[in-house]
């Protein structure tokens, strides 16, 4: 073997470590109320040798379905420029279908699903961290009334940490995680050396048989049987943290198995009981797997696996915010970058505080996890499910694969996604209407802030004057001052409501006139040796358009430092930034709802500044205001 495939060997396992740390923190934590809620969740089952097959024989080809064939086989395939994601999928099938006249539907799914990751990123952390410490319970059940206090102290711990960066914390994941994983299987296989019959689980036949006999209430379960494929969706969004390879092999190697064996010995364990032991370890039977002595040290390094698991969902939500921004979707807000040398770790204070707020309420409303667990299905298996929808476009599409073949793989996929989200859809009057009330909240402000943002800059291009027609105009008429001003324009046409008023009040021009665009593409990353656009319009005038994905952080000074361009270099002490600053008025006949009006209006004033955005030098810029009608 040589040393370059050595390198890439080593290159690719500690990738895939990683990976164990950061992405599968979700579906790792799964075990701790999966297998249990099937039986003590809104719709409690017998606890016989059916039914504990049937459940376990339903987690296993679920989790080969769902996971390991329809996201990790096949979606993982279709990465957008090496990132995932449902924004991403969005991104890659719009460059395809997306002038097509079914284009706007399938963006508005797109939406949707990140409007219901909002809904999970505040459920994640409230429903893994409270299943931990209810491990404490078990240890000794007068501890039942320091849950909740507890519970909530590591959350609000965990959302203060934010600001800080999980460099790190970061760094301890991995073993921390490897350590829980092996941990589990261990516990699983015991079990299972001791109850092998369990394995005969593996036969789908065992869930059919359960369908077969339970009907209806078999078909109730799934709602609770979903939870075990919770954090398939997130294994595709960070996708491009690690790449394709790294992660395929952390999930088929070692992941996979490790959860598998404890799902298996769960129900090994409940087999092996007597009825009246079976009641009370069906109760927690991820903690009942240890004997006694080591439940404390199990709950101890359940609740941390959770922590991770946690943390992971709110990066998550950082980052999947950056791209609804980049993309226009969201209002500009205050980005922080936690790190100097890795640019995907960011903190975003508003998106921190808010989730922070949304997972102390449940936790005080919902009480425990079992009755969290009703409201966590639906935003999963509404983001899985749309998700397969857009997989319908991609095999057509994109990838051009005849129908005959697209078709019955994508029925196979909606049948088993759509039985799983019809069955959480069930559970809306006992909690399953807290996600479906965050994703319809959060759609309605993704869209409402797209639509309100295409008509202002619409107007904006009706209103203007075309650059090349002011430049000549002005060369003449108008003093020059010494020094370079800049003049922020949201298209790349037309002259800035900024520079007409500078004309109007101040009466002059500076030697140098740069008009910047900042274009937001499609894909995740630009070329930095494409990154700038200059067309010399003459006389001093210079229009620039700068060209960021939707991963990278727009910081304009730096991109105007990299080089010499526009008759010389950029020095930030000689420059001036000249923002607009834009005040809505409604039309006599509006784009738009007038309620849609004033919520993009609050949007806009609440929305952080160009100059905080773009990163701009704070004393050097000037604003000026201005009125649109949409």
């Amino acid at each position: 073997m040589s040393a370059a495939t050595q390198d890439r060997d080593s290159a690719k396992l500690k990738l895939a470590a990683g990976a164990i740390g950061i992405v599968f923190g979700d579906i790792g934590t799964s075990p701790l109320y999966a297998f249990r809620e099937t039986f003590r969740g809104a719709h409690q089952m017998p606890i016989d040798d059916l039914h504990i097959l049937g459940v376990v024989s339903l987690i296993f080809w679920s989790m080969v379905l769902v996971v390991a064939l329809q996201y990790v086989t096949i979606l993982m395939r279709a990465d957008n420029n090496g990132q995932g994601g449902s924004l991403a999928l969005v991104a890659l099938l719009s460059r395809s279908v997306g002038k097509t006249n079914y284009g706007w539907l399938i963006v508005l799914l797109g939406v949707f699903a990140t409007a219901l990751f909002y809904g999970d990123s505040m459920i994640t952390p409230a429903i893994s961290v409270l299943s931990a410490v209810e491990g404490l319970t078990v240890v000794d059940h007068r501890l039942d009334k320091f849950v909740i206090p507890i519970a909530l102290v590591l959350l609000v711990g965990l959302f203060v940490l934010q600001k800080s960066g999980t460099a790190k914390v970061g760094a301890m994941f991995a073993p921390v995680m490897i350590f829980y994983f092996v941990t589990i299987a261990i516990l699983g296989g015991i079990q299972i050396f001791g109850s092998p019959e369990i394995l005969w689980a593996l036969n789908p036949w065992y869930a059919v048989q359960f369908f077969i006999t339970d009907k209806w209430f078999a078909f109730l379960a799934l709602g609770s049987v979903v939870l075990a494929v919770t954090g398939a969706e997130a294994l595709y969004s960070d996708m491009g943290h690690f790449g394709r390879g790294p992660m395929k092999l952390s999930w088929f190697g070692f992941v996979m198995p490790c959860l598998l064996i404890n799902y298996f010995g769960q129900g090994a364990l409940i087999l092996s009981l007597p009825p009246a032991a079976a009641e009370e370890a069906i109760m927690n039977p991820f903690f009942f797997l240890a004997d006694e002595a080591y439940r404390l040290p199990l709950v101890i390094l359940a609740t941390c696996a959770t922590f991770i698991a946690s943390q992971a969902v709110i990066s998550g939500a950082f980052s999947i915010t950056h791209q609804a921004i980049q993309l226009g979707f969201v209002p500009r807000l205050s980005i922080r970058h936690t790190s100097d040398e890795h640019s995907g770790q960011i903190y975003i204070p508003f998106v921190n505080w808010a989730l922070m707020v949304a997972v102390i309420i449940l936790v005080l409303t919902f009480q425990n996890s079992s009755n969290l667990a009703s409201a966590y299905g639906i935003a999963v298996t509404g983001a899985v499910t749309i998700d397969t929808l857009l997989m319908a476009v991609l095999f057509i599409g994109v990838w051009k694969w005849p129908k005959w073949i697209a078709i019955p793989i994508v029925m196979v996929f909606l049948i088993v996604d759509g039985a799983y989200f019809a069955a959480n859809l069930t559970k809306v009057p006992d909690g399953g209407w807290f996600p479906l009330l965050v994703g319809a909240i959060a759609f309605t402000l993704l869209t409402t802030w797209a639509k309100g943002r295409g008509l202002m800059r619409a107007r904006m291009t009706e209103m203007g004057l075309p650059l090349d027609i002011f430049a000549k105009s002005a060369r003449s008429s108008t003093a020059r001052v010494p020094g370079t001003a800049i003049f922020m324009n949201s298209g790349s046409s037309g002259t800035p409501s900024a520079l007409l008023h500078n004309i109007k009040h101040n009466k002059v021009l500076h030697e140098r006139i740069v008009v910047l665009t900042v274009d937001i593409a499609d894909v995740p990353y630009v070329d930095p040796s494409k990154r700038c656009e200059i067309m010399e319009l003459g006389d001093g005038f210079f229009r620039v358009i700068l060209h960021y994905g939707f991963m990278e952080e727009t910081d304009v000074p730096k991109a105007l430092a990299s080089r010499e361009m526009c008759g010389g270099p950029f020095d930030m002490m000689n420059t001036s930034f000249f923002l607009s600053r834009q005040t809505l008025l409604s039309a006599d006949k509006p784009g738009m709802a007038i309620w849609r009006e004033r919520l993009f209006a609050w949007m806009m004033r609440n929305a952080a500044t160009p100059m905080e955005f773009f990163q701009l030098p704070t004393n050097r810029v000037v604003e000026l205001g201005s009125q649109v009608e949409i």
